[in-house]
Parts: structure tokens; C-alpha cells; sequence
């Protein structure tokens, strides 16, 4: 009915993927006009000449219920784009799907389900149609507790940022002050012991770097050069270490002695913010406004 090279013509025409020209020759039964309007109408040929933009921007967005959590990002092309209500109906309508579904990670989340059928794969594929930016489903995790444990939820910013943490023992008004100091401070992890090794080399190495490049320490002894290496490593780790940290209500306390105080301690932490790890694209407006002239 149709060859591998009408699938690649289809695809250099559309710019879409392989597997949607595939599908798409199947439905109109080879016939190449029909395929490309097929896609078209699907939003799948206007949305493949948008993956090559940068999408950086979004909102996070995490959910519980019992004994289960679930957080994911969706990410945009700008900023204005999240404050769109067709946006906040999207992120609405993937919480509540992947919130009730059984999914366990990312590449199951993308083959949930939605009430019309589609896909979260497909929705997000209808969405950079009908917003007219490039929309990613980017990241989504599940988290499980138990029955003696309670789950922190906050979001900051409007969901830039959101964080889920797990306690045991406290209340859950507790385990969210955790979250929010999740949020605002960006601990690395709960404690020392979970801290990445090459993380705490690499710190030690530049501690000690510091130390034989200032001539203030030239004539210290190595037991005191030692001692000051340890000192700034502790001060390292009270930054990046949860219960470690001065707690954000209270800086008498840190952040363990404040769950302990409730009858609890700090079980796991998750936290998002959007567009983190993303090369996001710097715009130049007068050189875009110059090349605009010169067309």
C-alpha cells in the first residue's frame, strides 16, 4: 500500500516523526495529500516544526492521596504561556489522570490515558497545537509511604518550584514546613551520608585549593590547616544537608531538631523547579529587531 521511502517523503514534507507518518499513511491508505492533511488536522505536523525550540519554561505541579504522591513538570516556550488558562486546564487534566492511575515512571506516565482516550503523549502533542509554543511533558515520579508516615506538599512561586517530602512520626503540618524549607533553601539531600561522593571530593579539593593559595596559611601547621578544612566542610555540609539547615521559622533550630521536637524525623525529599538542567536560550532583542529590518 505504501513504501519506507513514501514514510520518509511524508516525514520531510511534515516534519513530523516517523511513527505518526507511518500511522498516517496506514489511515488514508497510502495516499500522500491525504496523510499530510491527516496530520495536520492532529496537530502532529505543527507541533514536529516546534521540537527544535527550547522549552524552559512551565509550572510543577504534585498531588497526594493516601498513601501514594505524585509530582511532574510541564514545560513551554515563555513565561506568558503559563499563565495561560488552556495551560492550568492541561496540568489539571495530566494531575488527575496520573494521580489515578497505576503508572510508576516517566515513560508509563506518557501512555496513561485520558477520558477521551488519547494519551498524555497525544494531549501533549494537541496542546503545542492549540497554544502555539513547543509543550513538553518533561519529568514525573511517584513516591509511596507508609501508613505511619505523612507526606509535605508546597509550592512556591505559582509552581516554579514544588517539593514533596515524607516524615514519620509528625503531623503533616509539620512534614509541610519541611517542604517549603525544601523549596526555599534546595538541600541537595536529607542528610551527610546521602550526599554524592564526587560532590563532597570535589568540595575538598577546592577547599584545599584555597587553603595553599592564601598566604595567610603559609606558616600554619597541617593539624591546624586540617582543622580548618574539616570546619569549612561542616559549614559546606549545614548548606546542602535538610537536617542540617537553619530551619526557615525558627534559625534557633535546624531542620532535624525541628521534626524531632514534633516526634518525627525526615524519611525522603523530592523537589522540581522548572527548567532546571535546561540550556534555556538567551534572546538578543536588537539583533532580532536588526535581522527583522534587513528581510
Amino acid at each position: 500500500m505504501f513504501s519506507a521511502s513514501d514514510v520518509k517523503e511524508l516525514r520531510e514534507k511534515t516534519g513530523a516523526g516517523m511513527m505518526d507518518c507511518k500511522k498516517a499513511l496506514e489511515a488514508c491508505e497510502g495516499n500522500m495529500d491525504k496523510a499530510v492533511d491527516w496530520l495536520r488536522e492532529k496537530g502532529i505536523a505543527k507541533a514536529a516544526k516546534k521540537e527544535s525550540r527550547i522549552a524552559a519554561e512551565g509550572l510543577t505541579e504534585a498531588a497526594g492521596n493516601d498513601n501514594e504522591a505524585i509530582i511532574f513538570e510541564v514545560n513551554c516556550e515563555t513565561d506568558f504561556v503559563t499563565k495561560n488558562e488552556k495551560f492550568h486546564d492541561l496540568i489539571k487534566e495530566l494531575r488527575e489522570a496520573l494521580m489515578f492511575s497505576d503508572c510508576k515512571d516517566y515513560e508509563a506516565a506518557k501512555e496513561v490515558k485520558l477520558e477521551d482516550g488519547k494519551t498524555i503523549a497525544e494531549r501533549i502533542v494537541e496542546a503545542t497545537a492549540t497554544i502555539g509554543e513547543k509543550i513538553s511533558f518533561r519529568r514525573f515520579e511517584r513516591i509511596t509511604k507508609a501508613d505511619d508516615e505523612e507526606f509535605g506538599i508546597y509550592s512556591h512561586m505559582g509552581g516554579k518550584i514544588t517539593s514533596i517530602v515524607v516524615v514519620k512520626g509528625a503531623d503533616r503540618d509539620v512534614a509541610r514546613d519541611v517542604a517549603m524549607q525544601v523549596c526555599a533553601m534546595n538541600p541537595v539531600a536529607v542528610r551527610r551520608d546521602l550526599v554524592p561522593e564526587d560532590m563532597i571530593e570535589h568540595e575538598k579539593e577546592m577547599i584545599k585549593s584555597e587553603m595553599k593559595n592564601d598566604e595567610k596559611n603559609a606558616k600554619k601547621s597541617d593539624e591546624i590547616l586540617d582543622k580548618m578544612a574539616t570546619g569549612r566542610l561542616n559549614k559546606f555540609f549545614k548548606e546542602i544537608c535538610l537536617e542540617e539547615q537553619d530551619f526557615i521559622k525558627d534559625s534557633s533550630l535546624n531542620v532535624k531538631n525541628y521534626v524531632k521536637n514534633a516526634g518525627g524525623e525526615i524519611v525522603s525529599m523530592l523537589r522540581y523547579s522548572v527548567g532546571e538542567g535546561i540550556e534555556k536560550k538567551q534572546e538578543n532583542f536588537a539583533e532580532e529587531v536588526a535581522a527583522q529590518m534587513n528581510m
